[in-house]
């Protein structure tokens, strides 16, 4: 049996039911030819070893890949090259009158041979495919890194390193900060850039839309905060939010809960954006209960607390008190022994209860 004529034959074959493969006719009908070189060595020694280094039908794979097809056509490639190589082979066993039995170990040997040459491509397409996906990893990491950077700075850098991750900037972008788990996380949408390799894993997820909802599905078992939706350039803004309300909920100032909203928290994150200044005003405008001891000031702070932000009589503070009106009175008699005027005046009452929220928010310490 010629092997360079059954070469041309199988591809001629080929080329009638997959007519792209005209356009590479040189390197199928060497891959062609090689197949049928190894089918005769597998003939000559069925005891040999298969060559290692003999890739031809791994980058006929990758090939496949990079061309931007499945496996399909290069798998129902084999399956007419075979039926063809078959026939010649038919015809080569007639001439030299081979028996059944050498006829059945020569099928046998083909079928094999078929499935080697199958597995060799399918191992080179997931190659190209693992190591395509590795680069487009190493580009949106890379492309992550520049957005939660100082990215207004060289905002040019950002849209060309979108480009090479094949990511579209979208108008809107929220980051979601993570605490390490060794939980699953595979059902992220495909847009979502990933990192959790990072000793502070976080998600950056463009035009976000009820992040807070589907987190909970894609990410069981995962302590999540959503930070603030932002335009792209502000993203680090987004991941510090989200950062810090992990930070305050591991404090125990805000809900032990899977999933937080920084969008939920403003208040606390801006009492608490500087921990110094918030002490300092919480011991400058509560200076008055000072000397009080602490019985009386806990309850002294709380019925202010709730007598500022009420707005109402007696009969409602003393209802989220729950104690007795009169008792209400007196407490609020007190206070306005001890703030004066500062009790009645607008700024004063809110700078008491932006005092008295960082009070209670710092106890914490």
């Amino acid at each position: 049996m010629e092997v360079t004529p059954v070469s041309v034959s199988i591809f001629e074959a080929i080329e009638k039911s997959i007519p792209e493969y005209s356009t590479f006719r040189e390197n199928v009908v060497d891959g062609i030819r090689q197949a049928l070189v190894k089918f005769v060595d597998r003939i000559a020694a069925p005891d040999s070893e298969p060559d290692p280094h003999d890739d031809i039908h791994r980058k006929l794979g990758a090939w496949e890949f990079k061309s931007g097809r499945s496996l399909d056509s290069l798998q129902a490639a084999y399956r007419i090259g075979a039926r063809v190589a078959w026939r010649h082979v038919c015809g080569f066993a007639e001439q030299r009158a081979l028996s059944l039995r050498s006829m059945s170990v020569l099928g046998e040997a083909m079928i094999a041979h078929v499935d080697e040459l199958v597995s060799l491509s399918v191992e080179g397409y997931a190659a190209a495919q693992a190591s395509a996906a590795g680069t487009l990893e190493r580009k949106r990491r890379k492309l992550m890194e520049l957005l939660v950077a100082d990215s207004a700075g060289n905002w040019q850098a950002v849209l060309d390193a979108a480009r090479a991750a094949a990511w579209p900037m979208p108008d809107r972008l929220v980051a979601v900060a993570l605490e390490p788990s060794a939980a699953p996380a595979d059902d992220l949408p495909a847009d979502v850039l990933v990192n959790f390799e990072d000793t502070t894993p976080y998600l950056l997820v463009p035009n976000p839309a009820a992040v807070t909802r589907w987190l909970r599905g894609a990410l069981p078992g995962w302590r999540a905060a959503v930070g603030l939706p932002v335009a792209p350039q502000e993203v680090s803004r987004s991941l510090a939010c989200a950062r810090r309300v992990l930070a305050l909920s591991r404090e125990k100032v805000l809900p032990d809960r899977p999933v937080l909203d920084c969008a939920d928290h403003i208040v606390e994150l801006t009492v608490l954006a500087d921990e110094f200044l918030a002490r300092q005003l919480a011991e400058r405008a509560l200076a008055p209960l000072a000397p009080l001891t602490d019985l009386q000031r806990t309850k002294l702070a709380e019925t202010l607390l709730v007598w500022l932000s009420a707005r109402g009589g007696a009969p409602e503070v003393a209802a989220r008190l729950k104690v007795h009106p009169q008792t209400v009175r007196y407490r609020v008699n007190q206070l306005d022994e001890l703030f004066g005027d500062r009790m009645h005046d607008a700024g004063e009452r809110f700078n008491l209860e932006l005092a008295l929220r960082a009070h209670y928010l710092l106890l914490r310490d």
